[in-house]
């Protein structure tokens, strides 16, 4: 039976309080899914973010974005008070002010930790943890000068209020999919404290992790993350992936599996150098695949396969079993052989998106590429087998989805509200924009979700 899934980040979620959060408006969220007939909600990674707010840009990829954090329900545990919490300035439109949001909930948090006592379920959070909780509290120690104890505090608190949201989710039916970043920051605990698993030299990358041109960006990109040494993990027999794989299982059901290409070959970059000067080099790939395997069994993992195509590439996605990625944007481009096209795909083992987090909405898609191209509308037209409008597109794009082949098909929010570019996630190879539109009260109206809900009972049941 085909699944369907709504892509929302955490941080897009309604809230009284500057940024989406594990709060009330979370539930009544995954009360919309469940009532929608939807089974997965898809997050974006949920760790700490860094001064761009990516999420893909981490100092700590175990940890939690403690700006998730509930402040009602630290009222609940008498942590807070609520004349504490209402006396900040909470910015409230659909941008997040990141700036703002910050400095609030720090100096909440911390009057917070100042009153918390450990109780049993802090210890039994501590001690299966206190590996990375460690490499973490220390390395934010070093940067922030917070005492040791209050970044455990931070992750007890994240945890404990996440997993909570997520026990709701399940027994309402609906799964998560998280999303795991392949590569971590130079400025993280992660590499801080396992330098002989990167190429450094001296501390500082001898190349960095990017990509060459494609559909996303075409000078290429360079993400300025550290590579990783391969030899080094494959000695260790992959510990560190695989307490890497364990906590992602831990906080969700389902994993996204970050540009799935560089466990098959990576992009390397001379760290002063540019993507035109990046090269390929091969990675263990399905050796590296069959001991999680061997750890775990099978993993419900989606491989996010995207960009540069190879045979290798589609070699490890058939090894591996994952289901890949196809995405409608990238379909209309008037070849009859593109992979993305739903009569194109070669099995049903596949993910099918309208788009992703790093593409536009399909209202501003249909703005920018069918509105004043009456050639390229005809065209749109013929494959999804009826007229459009700039008012209906958005929903035919959905049914076109469902109609697929594809065994589950994810689409982000704003497709169904049939939202223009101001609600874009991100934009590759941009600073400045990205990861700050969320919800406002009223977005997601009654009709939204009876017209999913007759689309999912049309084409899923």
């Amino acid at each position: 039976m085909k699944k369907t899934g709504v892509l929302l980040p955490i941080f897009s979620l309604l809230s009284k309080y500057g940024i989406g959060s594990f709060s009330f408006e979370a539930y009544e969220f995954v009360n919309f899914l469940s009532q929608s007939g939807v089974d997965y909600w898809q997050i974006l990674p949920l760790v700490p973010i860094d001064d761009t707010y990516s999420p893909y840009q981490s100092c700590s990829t175990f940890a939690g974005n403690p700006l998730f954090i509930d402040l009602e329900g630290l009222y609940m545990d008498e942590l807070l008070t609520k004349d504490e919490i209402d006396s900040y300035e909470w910015t409230n439109g659909d941008k997040i002010d990141y700036e703002q949001v910050k400095k609030n909930k720090k100096e909440l948090l911390l009057k917070a930790y100042k009153r918390f006592v450990p109780n049993d379920y802090f210890w039994d959070f501590y001690a299966p943890n206190s590996l990375w909780l460690t490499y973490y509290s220390n390395y934010m120690n070093k940067k922030e000068g917070k005492d040791f104890n209050y970044y455990v505090f931070e992750q007890f608190i994240f945890n404990r209020q996440w997993i909570q949201l997520k026990r709701y989710a399940n027994y309402m039916g609906i799964k998560i999919i998280g999303d795991l970043p392949i590569y971590v920051s130079l400025d993280s605990a992660d590499v801080y404290y396992n330098q002989k698993l990167f190429q450094l030299e001296n501390g500082k990358p001898k190349a960095v992790a990017g990509c060459p041109p494609d559909d996303f960006s075409t000078e290429g990109q360079m993400w300025g993350n550290p590579l990783y040494n391969w030899d080094k993990h494959k000695e260790t027999n992959y510990r560190w992936w695989k307490n890497r794989i364990r906590r992602c299982f831990e906080l969700y059901d389902v994993v996204r599996l970050d540009h799935f290409k560089g466990f098959d070959e990576y992009f390397s970059i001379p760290y002063n150098g540019s993507p035109k000067e990046g090269h390929w080099e091969k990675v263990p790939g399905i050796e590296f695949f069959n001991a999680l395997k061997e750890e775990f069994g099978d993993l419900n993992i989606i491989a996010e396969d995207l960009g540069v195509a190879s045979e290798s590439l589609d070699k490890l996605l058939e090894d591996t079993g994952f289901p890949g990625m196809k995405v409608l944007q990238f379909a209309f481009n008037y070849d009859k052989n593109n992979f993305h096209l739903p009569n194109n795909y070669k099995t049903s083992n596949c993910v099918c998106y309208t788009g992703t987090h790093d593409n536009d909405t399909l209202r501003s898609f249909y703005d920018w590429e069918l509105l004043n191209n009456p050639h390229k509308k005809v065209y749109v037209e013929s494959i999804i087998g009826k007229q459009t409008s700039r008012e209906t597109f958005h929903w035919d794009m959905i049914e076109f989805a469902l109609q697929s082949k594809a065994e589950t098909v994810i689409v982000p929010i704003q497709d169904i509200l049939g939202f223009s570019y101001e609600s874009r996630i991100n934009t590759p190879g941009t600073v400045g924009n990205n990861w700050i539109w969320r919800l406002k009260d009223g977005d997601i109206k009654e009709c939204h979700k009876e017209k999913l809900k007759e689309l999912i009972k049309r084409y899923c049941n």
